[in-house]
């Protein structure tokens, strides 16, 4: 069985929520269509006309990228010029392209976590906050004997986090009453009878983004026909997400060691290093893509150093004069994306019985040339 562009995209949007995407940025399908089953998937960074080339020469009916190859409105569709020529090429072919960007990089386990554990960074925060997933109170009422049946089933979907800590609930005993009605049909009691049960007050938090997976899950799970439950919400602070991540070497070295590590764990020719190369660092801020602009974050957080691309002159001169060191292994660094992406959405396909393929893109991209 082959999966169909639309479940593909909802497997990538399991891997990376578009509502984590900043906003106006460019993600989720761009061009072509995905109602259609879909037989071989490839996964680049970009989208060139050579990229394009290696999916014709595949059979791929989509590509997953990383960076947008739309990025504000058309005002023509010339094919005379390379922009034209290229999606020329990809409507001919019936390649469908869709964009996972910011949505991956500020999701746990994305572009900045792999980052992070590349230099085997912990004690992980967030660089920028971008979204707050706030929490809310469940509380369902449970017939004493499938306590632990519900609870186990919503605390495995996410429910019950609070910071470092999971499947946390708070239950409590009492005894339900109702009177089945006309038409139901109960699991315990008869139709016209009052009842009462031996039940449980079963209280959990929820981040808002999955309430509606531990609602389906609780229903799922629930014996009775008709569940009785609450949502509150709360004032307490939800986990936050957002772009880059800042921690700690498992041990202080120097800025020219460090960089080195960069080059060989990122897999680039060359890094650009801002500093004192003898200089040791410790907490390090690391950014995918360009982070020209989050020198004053780094900053805040205390980061002896940050990682990121394209960084500018002037601000690497602003940096230095800081105290900030920089390490910038370029805009390529995110290739990283591309295997990683590959393996999970080729494990998914699995766990579905799909027979769709999925390819990790052998094109160099990197349009620079290092002498």
């Amino acid at each position: 069985m082959l999966a169909k562009g639309q479940t593909i995209a909802q497997w990538i949007e399991q891997l990376a929520p578009k509502s984590l995407a900043v906003p106006d940025d460019r993600i989720g399908l761009q061009l072509g269509t995905l109602r259609k089953e879909v037989e071989n998937v490839l996964i680049s960074l970009d989208v060139t006309e050579a990229v394009v080339d290696e999916a014709i020469r595949l059979n791929a009916g989509l590509i997953i990228a990383h960076h947008a190859i739309i990025f504000r409105p058309l005002k023509d569709l010339q094919t005379d010029t390379p922009a034209g020529r290229l999606y020329e090429k990809l409507i001919k072919h019936d390649i469908a392209v869709y964009i996972s960007h910011t949505n991956y990089d500020i999701v746990e386990g994305g572009m900045n976590d792999l980052m992070a554990q590349a230099l085997e960074l912990d004690q992980l925060k967030v660089l920028e906050k971008v979204h707050e997933d706030r929490l809310e109170k469940l509380v369902v009422f449970i017939p004493k004997t499938h306590l632990e049946s519900v609870r186990q089933a919503i605390l495995d979907v996410g429910a019950g986090w609070i910071g470092e800590y999971s499947h946390c609930s708070f239950y409590s005993e009492g005894t339900g009453s109702f009177k089945p009605l006309e038409g139901t049909n109960p699991y315990i009691g008869s139709t016209g009878k009052m009842e009462e049960v031996e039940e449980v007050r079963l209280e959990t938090v929820v981040p808002r983004s999955i309430k509606s997976r531990v609602l389906r899950t609780m229903l799922k799970a629930h014996p009775y026909e008709e569940v009785a439950y609450d949502i509150y919400p709360l004032q307490l602070e939800g986990k936050p997400s957002g772009l880059g991540r800042v921690g700690k070497l498992k041990e202080s070295m120097s800025l020219s060691a460090l960089a080195e590590q960069v080059k060989l764990r990122f897999n680039v020719p060359f890094v650009r290093v801002v500093g004192p190369m003898e200089r040791e660092v410790r907490k390090v801020a690391v950014l995918g893509g360009s982070g020209s602009r989050y020198v004053k974050h780094a900053l805040f957080h205390g980061a002896d150093v940050l990682v990121t691309g394209d960084v500018d002159f002037h601000t690497a001169q602003d940096a230095l004069a800081a105290g900030l060191c920089i390490i910038d292994p370029g805009h390529h660094a995110e290739k990283m994306f591309i295997p990683d992406v590959t393996a999970r959405l080729q494990q998914l396909a699995e766990q579905n019985g799909s027979k769709t393929n999925f390819h990790a893109s052998e094109i160099h991209t990197e349009p620079f040339h290092f002498m």
